[in-house]
C-alpha cells in the first residue's frame, strides 16, 4: 500500500539528509511493514505543497497502545512518550 503524508520543511530536510529515520503520526490510518510512505513537503506558511516528495519503505510499525503492557496510564500521562531512532 502507498501512504501519502504531509511533512513540514524542517522535518522533510532531516529525512532527506538521513538524520531522521522514523516518523511519528496519530494512528488514524493503517500502516504495516512493506508499505511505501510518501512524504510530501508541505509549506504551512503558504498552505500548499512545495512539489518535493520522498518515498520510504516501511520496515517497522510500533503502535502506542502496544506499549500499555509496559507502563501504567498514570506514567504515560505524567511523562508521555519519546521516540528514539537508532542505526
Amino acid at each position: 500500500m502507498v501512504i501519502e503524508k504531509k511533512a513540514i520543511p524542517e522535518l522533510f530536510e532531516k529525512v532527506l539528509s538521513g538524520e531522521k529515520t522514523f516518523d511519528a503520526r496519530l494512528d488514524r490510518f493503517e500502516c504495516k511493514p512493506g508499505d511505501t510512505l510518501v512524504l510530501r513537503e508541505w509549506d504551512p506558511k503558504k498552505e500548499k505543497y512545495t512539489g518535493r516528495k520522498l518515498e520510504k519503505k516501511v520496515t517497522y510499525v510500533l503502535k502506542s497502545k502496544d506499549l500499555e503492557k509496559f507502563w501504567s496510564k498514570e506514567e504515560v500521562n505524567k511523562y508521555g512518550f519519546q521516540i528514539i531512532a537508532f542505526k
